[in-house]
């Protein structure tokens, strides 16, 4: 707790600072007429950039902009925010950097380099749909309808619950439809060695810490989550958090069931990001939930460490008797990135660049595949084949565009175009896992919701008092009754007003 208040009190103070205003430096690093600049992305494990390497030339190459990255653990994303929120503290933001929830605070103290004006002359203003760019106008923070970032903007359900096809063909099971019919599924998993060791090691399903990446088994109430999150969307006619709903209520009943006969993951709630994906990849778990787009990346590391070619499909949304369920689709979410506040009219040009190339769809194949020899191999004939992931040798993807601003046709090609003869078996899946994907969505009421509805409110913006009674009602520690007092407690402690504001931002969204 101590060490919580510290950062926070170092956090108030750095606002104060960013508010104040701090003189800053004209001197910018320039190697040949390029800009160096300084970005924070997501990183699952791969190398830094730095300057002068074989990735810092390949991004200098196409941007214009020498963009260079330190190693930064993503961590599902609670590393990076930490390692981030030091960075402000020092009134030290990276140039370009991907604000997770920050972004609303970073600009109403001024901290980031407002791109009203920059956008509308570069090549990204016409790759987003104008209702995107109208929302982040209408969710500006200062109420001045700026523009603080760019933004992710996915237009199809990305995520999606995947299950081991291969080991239903193996016990002779058809993909299940219903509730009833899953859990069968999962007892089968469980009980009869899909995985052919003669050990009874296998994981029917499970996630990962704060009841996070098993959103599958909460949708089939009809509670939207994102990764893990509990989401805004209609509930009794009106926008409510879905963590507060009967459909709560009752998915954590139905949840801690299934952790109570063994058909979850005994630690689901101890599960890292690398611990789940380790079990996954070693060819123990029969389903879970994450992007089937990205099934081969799962499917090619089975084969990797098992031998075994695991066929990897998405499982349709299954609903439980009396609701309905569909996988979310969130548009768009809060900034991809944001830029430093900058007067230095040499970075201005450069960022200029930076955003062209970015929204340049001419090149987002290019960002896809990465620098070629390290991430990519070219042919005789020019084309392009994903080289086989290599933590230890690669680099970071510091960026890609293609992905962010995303359609299930446009992935679709990016997908066909990296797949390889080798590979082909496990890219057809994803392209398949993919289109499936994309008739299943349903785009919920709360895209777009600001994170400025939580302002004051920490505690709920966080997730901690959720994450508590959900965490302890699925071991089985706390019955579920324990659910109404959490209900109870997070409207006493801010909830009232965090609705409040959520409903007025939806009334004048519609």
């Amino acid at each position: 707790m101590k060490k919580v208040l510290a950062i926070v009190l170092i956090f108030a103070c750095a606002f104060a600072v960013f508010a104040k205003g701090s003189p800053e430096s004209t001197e910018t690093t320039k190697d040949n007429g390029v800009v160096d600049m300084e970005i924070w992305s997501s990183n699952a494990g791969y190398l830094e950039t730095a300057k002068g390497s074989v990735g810092y030339n390949f991004y200098k190459d196409l941007t214009g902009v020498g963009l260079w990255q330190p190693y930064v653990e993503w961590n599902g994303g609670k590393s990076y925010k930490e390692q981030l929120n030091f960075r402000i503290a020092a009134n030290d933001l990276p140039d370009i950097f991907h604000p997770r929830d920050l972004g609303s605070t970073l600009a109403e103290n001024g901290a980031l380099l407002d791109l009203t004006d920059i956008l509308p002359r570069t090549k990204l203003w016409n790759s987003v749909p104008a209702s995107v760019w109208e929302m982040l106008k209408a969710n500006d923070p200062t109420g001045e309808g700026r523009i603080w970032g760019t933004p992710s903007v996915i237009s199809y359900a990305r995520y999606g619950a995947t299950i081991r096809q291969d080991w239903l063909d193996k016990l002779g099971l058809q993909m299940p439809t219903t509730q009833e019919e899953f859990v069968n599924v999962l007892r089968a998993f469980r009980d009869n060695d899909p995985n052919g060791n003669g050990v009874k090691d296998e994981i029917p399903t499970g996630g990962r810490q704060e009841a996070r990446w098993m959103d599958n088994l909460f949708n089939q109430y009809g509670v939207v989550l994102f990764e893990g999150q509990p989401a805004w969307d209609i509930y009794n006619g009106e926008l409510t958090y879905s963590a507060v709903t009967k459909n709560m209520r009752d998915a954590l009943v139905f949840i801690s069931q299934l952790y109570k006969e063994g058909l979850i993951d005994e630690e689901t709630l101890l599960n890292s990001k690398s611990d789940w994906d380790g079990k996954i990849d070693s060819g123990y778990v029969g389903l879970y939930y994450h992007i089937p787009q990205s099934s081969y990346k799962h499917a090619i590391a089975i084969e990797s460490n098992t031998g075994v070619q695991a066929d990897l499909a998405v499982l349709p949304p299954i609903s439980a008797p009396g609701y309905e369920n569909a996988y979310p689709i969130f548009l768009s979410s809060d900034y991809e990135l944001c830029f430093k506040d900058t007067k230095d009219p040499v970075k201005l040009e450069a960022i200029d660049k930076f955003l062209n190339a970015y929204g340049d769809q001419d090149l987002w194949d290019d960002f896809y595949y990465g620098a070629p020899g390290m991430h990519c191999t070219v042919d005789a004939n020019g084309v392009k084949y994903m080289n086989p992931i290599d933590f230890k040798n690669q680099s970071n993807l510091i960026i890609n565009p293609g992905q962010a601003i995303a359609t299930v046709n446009s992935m679709t090609i990016t997908l066909e175009n990296t797949k390889t003869e080798k590979t082909a078996w496990a890219y057809d899946r994803a392209v398949a896992n993919l289109k499936l994907q994309g008739e299943w969505g349903k785009e919920i009421a709360g895209n777009g919701l600001p994170t400025s509805v939580y302002e004051g409110y920490p505690e709920i913006q966080n997730r901690s008092l959720y994450v508590q009674y959900a965490s302890k009602i699925i071991i089985g520690e706390w019955p579920i009754e324990k659910f109404d007092e959490f209900v109870q407690k997070w409207h006493a402690n801010g909830g009232n007003e965090v609705t409040k504001r959520a409903r007025e931002w939806y009334a004048k969204m519609k």
